[in-house]
């Protein structure tokens, strides 16, 4: 379920025919992030939706791609956002990106209200994007008015469990691609900020609790790794959020643990409905195809609540994703 939709079922031709926009958000005096619009024709009687990707994903990653086909062809705005860093950005900011940025995304909810009019903005994020849009309507709790709702999709809401997780010897391969992707960014960034970043490090680094000691810790304000898992995680402030909110998970993620979700702050606000199929893995959600939507199970009930205002419309959504492929 977690590798299967990415690598069999890739979809290279899904937007090629709907408009598209680049657009600099500014986030902070130092840094801003792209983000890819797609615009309906009267953009301000229209609802929006901003997609936020994964760790080590960018705006063109399958599901970003997917979901926004669906969501621009029902009547939305789209907006695919890079988190900083990512998508050949990393000249954009001298900072590293981590799970704790949330106020980036609050920026741009604003910007688009006072900028463009847009009132009826939803957002919705796959994995660590899930924790950062979770995260920032717990933060803001309602003194954003133009969030009207989200949908977070295998979130990392403790950080720390899902490391303790991907340090599993089963799941060598996820802990391996991460890390070689986050060492290859900051050979990159180097190049952009000479003597920012002492590259001697990444030889000693062999695991990704060990980066963020070295790294994102210490570029993000952090004493260290533990320090940031504890600090970043959106499970401290679910109890906060007040707008219809969709978590979307699956039982037998590999290293999203399915038990971060048995806290009151999820189980006991009324503003949150969890979603948490037996099978799924870490955003796969693959099902068999129906005669009225495709095999991509979680785009179609993220596209379904966003269109529904909420947990209205959600009929569907009781349906597993159907086993196997």
């Amino acid at each position: 379920m977690t590798v299967l939709p990415r690598h069999k079922w890739w979809r290279p031709s899904w937007l090629n025919d709907i408009p598209c926009e680049p657009r600099l958000f500014r986030v902070a005096p130092d840094s801003q992030i792209l983000g890819h619009c797609h615009w309906q024709q009267n953009r301000q009687h229209a609802g929006t939706l901003l997609l936020v990707h994964g760790f080590e994903g960018c705006s063109d990653s399958h599901y970003m791609l997917g979901v926004a086909d669906k969501a621009w062809r029902t009547g939305l705005n789209v907006i695919r956002l890079n988190q900083r860093n990512c998508g050949g950005t990393e000249h954009l900011t001298p900072t590293l990106y981590h799970s704790g940025m949330s106020d980036d995304f609050a920026a741009v909810i604003r910007e688009l209200a006072a900028k463009d009019g847009l009132h009826d903005i939803w957002a919705a994020g796959y994995s660590m994007g899930g924790n950062l849009i979770l995260k920032m309507a717990g933060e803001v709790c309602g003194r954003v008015p133009s969030l009207q709702g989200l949908v977070a999709v295998s979130p990392n809401i403790d950080p720390a469990a899902c490391v303790e997780a991907l340090e599993r010897p089963a799941n060598w391969f996820y802990q391996h691609h991460f890390l070689t992707g986050m060492k290859a960014r900051v050979r990159r960034k180097a190049a952009h900020f000479p003597n920012r970043f002492d590259l001697t490090l990444l030889s000693r680094v062999s695991t990704l609790r060990e980066f963020d000691d070295r790294f994102t810790a210490p570029f993000g304000g952090f004493q260290d790794a533990a320090d940031y898992y504890e600090r970043v995680g959106a499970r401290h402030v679910l109890g906060c959020i007040r707008v219809p909110t969709l978590i979307l998970t699956a039982q037998d993620d590999p290293f999203i643990p399915f038990r971060t979700f048995m806290t009151p702050a999820v189980q006991a606000n009324p503003s949150i409905t969890l979603l948490a199929p037996e099978q799924g893995g870490h955003c796969g959600f693959f099902q068999r195809h129906r005669p009225d939507e495709d095999g991509y199970w979680a785009e179609n009930r993220l596209v379904e609540w966003v269109v529904g205002g909420g947990p209205a419309r959600m009929s569907l959504a009781t349906r597993p994703p159907a086993g196997s492929p």
